[in-house]
């Protein structure tokens, strides 16, 4: 870590790995709010380092395990004094009216703990604003040392331990990559959640609980753990692309809109089964070997019609 941080009401913290592109509309975004800049690279090769430092923000390095890792990694360990803290990905901006209700809210909370900030997702240079996107609500501001990220592979989010609000104003996440870096870095995405499904996840406290009847959080919780893991599988891709694109009228966002839909509900969805059903093939293969090797030195037929895995370089 560089440079010696003043103390002011708000600690903005922006995970960074190659963030050149990014980061500066990120950074800029923040001005206009009292507050200290953290930036936490994992090992960027671009020019994001220098980038971060040249706006006048706090740079830590340090190896990215997963998402929700990395942030409660940074809140126990960049030293942050401030009564409030802001957390962003490199590739979101603050609009100028979440920006106002931020300074606003940390001036005067009345009574909340955190705050919830709407997403709005932009794909392709056109805003996704149906299928049920948008505003996708998320807690990224609360008293410091009163939040913590749950420790999970994927679909992490924020845990509060006192009363949330909610901001006016959105913040953007501007999907600029193509799409070659945007399916590979979700195809890396479904590795972790199929991770995440074999090990069943967690219902301790310190995740986020699924209640149908809870915050909108707890909502998608559910309905994800209760009800869409409980479909058919190589099925819920289809009915869940159907649901975002018809039903929640997701052809109204164009072109654009059918090309993410169709990716985010359909493709990905559809990936997660396959390759939970490679998984469990695998493992068939596996207790077969087993069961041979113990009862004969000849392969069982079936045991040799699966290949072993290819193991990402």
């Amino acid at each position: 870590m560089t440079g010696q941080a003043e103390i002011k009401p708000l600690s903005v913290v922006i995970l960074t790995h190659n963030e050149e592109v990014n980061l500066p509309a990120c950074l800029a975004s923040t001005r206009g709010l009292d507050c200290n800049v953290f930036v936490v690279d994992s090992g960027s090769s671009d020019r994001t380092v220098e980038i971060a430092r040249s706006a006048g923000a706090t740079v830590a390095v340090h190896p990215f395990e997963h998402y929700g890792a990395q942030r409660n990694w940074a809140m126990k360990n960049l030293g942050i004094e401030t009564p409030w803290t802001l957390h962003l990905d490199a590739d979101e901006r603050l609009s100028p009216e979440l920006r106002d209700s931020i300074s606003r809210a940390i001036a005067n909370p009345n009574g909340y703990d955190g705050f919830m900030v709407g997403k709005a997702v932009f794909f392709m240079g056109r805003q996704i604003r149906y299928g049920g996107i948008f505003p996708s609500w998320h807690l990224r501001l609360f008293k410091s040392g009163l939040g913590r990220c749950e420790d999970r592979l994927y679909d992490q989010h924020f845990v509060l331990d006192g009363k949330a609000g909610h901001l006016r104003g959105s913040l953007f996440d501007v999907i600029g990559s193509d799409l070659t870096s945007w399916t590979a870095r979700h195809n890396r995405w479904s590795d972790m959640e199929v991770m995440e499904i074999q090990s069943q996840g967690s219902a301790a406290d310190d995740q986020v609980q699924a209640r149908i009847f809870g915050t909108s959080i707890e909502r998608r919780r559910w309905y994800r753990n209760r009800l869409f893991y409980r479909l058919p599988p190589f099925s819920r891709g289809f009915l869940y692309f159907i649901w975002r694109y018809l039903v929640r009228l997701g052809f109204l966002d164009g072109k654009p809109g059918l090309i993410f839909h169709f990716l985010h509900s359909c493709w990905y969805r559809f990936l997660v089964d396959a390759k939970l059903y490679q998984s469990q093939i695998e493992r068939e293969a596996g207790q077969l070997r087993t069961a041979d090797s113990a009862g004969s030195n000849e392969p069982h037929p079936q045991a040799a019609m699966v290949k072993e895995p290819e193991r990402a370089p």
